[in-house]
């Protein structure tokens, strides 16, 4: 005999909660009812997207209520909430990215845009460009050099510095008056605008060789300014964090501190030692004020930090997009700033990925 099917019945386990399709249902009506009002008031994706999240909400919590109660009901709205928020985070994060790639990607395909300089292009080439669709010359050459030498030389000055005084502020100071007092300095100079910081190092080196001073290396000086206060501050809580029990474990053996600090405590911390110098880099590579006061602007290529005038991409942007080199079309020169921009936002990945890359490599190994 074949058994007869019998329908499920709810439990006391089932009983009271909603179908799995409810946030599904609750999102078509969402979107249906987003799009409705949105068209009253006027269609555009981004009130659309406010407006179904608002029904969304309303119908889910609501459902759940009815449902299954008020408890379950307001963890619902916290969950809401908290996704709603992480959206809203994210949202122009991607917003951000595609514009630089809508806008950028055409620049940076343009042949001879990484490996050509400024140097002798005007507004007759970029009025014929447009006149008769050929492709736009100049590029960033000259611009790339000078950030990756800027940017390497407040790197060797800022790293070590900041690395020794936050070794010194964990292992040496133990809350006496000159550590309290380097962390106050630190924690003002965190908050410094970064004009303020191009200030500084263009008036210590108009003091020391004369006004006008205009190299690579000062615009080095005034970043350097900018990066010391997060590498420390990011290095010393990392240093921070290492068990107290690694470094008895040290002294137990015999070993002195300096040694100590060298290859248990740092090799330990690497991790979050490079991410803060990874951020410290991230936050100084666009930064356009100082490098305008204290490098100024070039539109040829100088291999030399400690001479002449330097260009770099934020300032090559800044210059592109303000002064176009044809007023009358500036459609190339913003094809090159938004080029440059994208080379800008490429570098900080990359920087991001060596971070991770070096954090791997030299974190402390786990295991027998």
């Amino acid at each position: 005999m074949t058994a007869i099917a019998t329908p499920r019945r709810r439990t006391s386990l089932t009983r009271n909660r909603l179908p799995r399709i409810a946030p599904w249902a609750s999102l078509v009506v969402g979107l249906v009812v987003g799009a409705a009002v949105s068209t009253l008031v006027g269609f555009n994706v981004f009130g659309w997207g406010v407006f179904a999240a608002i029904a969304f909400t309303i119908v889910y919590v609501a459902w759940s209520a009815a449902v299954e109660g008020g408890r379950k009901a307001r963890d619902k709205f916290a969950t809401c909430l908290v996704i709603g928020s992480f959206i809203i985070v994210v949202l122009p994060l991607f917003s951000v990215i595609w514009t630089v790639l809508e806008g950028g990607i055409k620049g940076l395909l343009t042949p001879g845009f990484l490996g050509t300089s400024m140097n002798g292009v005007s507004g007759i080439q970029d009025n014929q460009s447009v006149n008769t669709g050929s492709r736009v010359v100049g590029g960033i050459y000259h611009a790339l050099i000078g950030t990756l030498l800027i940017t390497l030389w407040s790197t060797i000055i800022s790293v070590p510095v900041g690395l020794l005084t936050s070794i010194y502020l964990v292992e040496y100071s133990r809350g006496g008056r000159l550590g309290q007092a380097i962390t106050l300095f630190v924690d003002v100079m965190t908050g410094i605008p970064s004009i303020v910081a191009g200030l500084f190092a263009a008036a210590l080196f108009a003091t020391i060789f004369g006004p006008g001073t205009q190299t690579g290396f000062v615009a080095a000086v005034a970043l350097t300014v900018l990066m010391i206060p997060v590498v420390v501050r990011s290095s010393e809580e990392m240093l921070r964090i290492v068990p107290n029990e690694l470094r008895e474990a040290a002294y137990a053996l015999g070993v002195r501190k300096w040694r100590t600090i060298l290859k248990v405590v740092v090799p330990t911390a690497i991790s979050g030692i490079a991410s803060g110098v990874t951020l410290a880099i991230a936050r100084v590579i666009g930064e356009t004020a100082p490098i305008l006061l204290t490098a100024g602007f070039a539109t040829k290529i100088n291999l030399n930090v400690f001479s002449n005038w330097m260009a770099s991409l934020p300032t090559y942007i800044y210059f592109q997009i303000l002064n176009p080199t044809s007023p009358s079309n500036p459609d190339p020169s913003l094809q090159r700033a938004w080029g440059a921009a994208l080379v800008l936002i490429i570098f900080v990945m990359i920087l991001n990925l060596i971070a991770r890359l070096v954090a791997r490599i030299f974190a402390p190994k786990t295991g027998r």
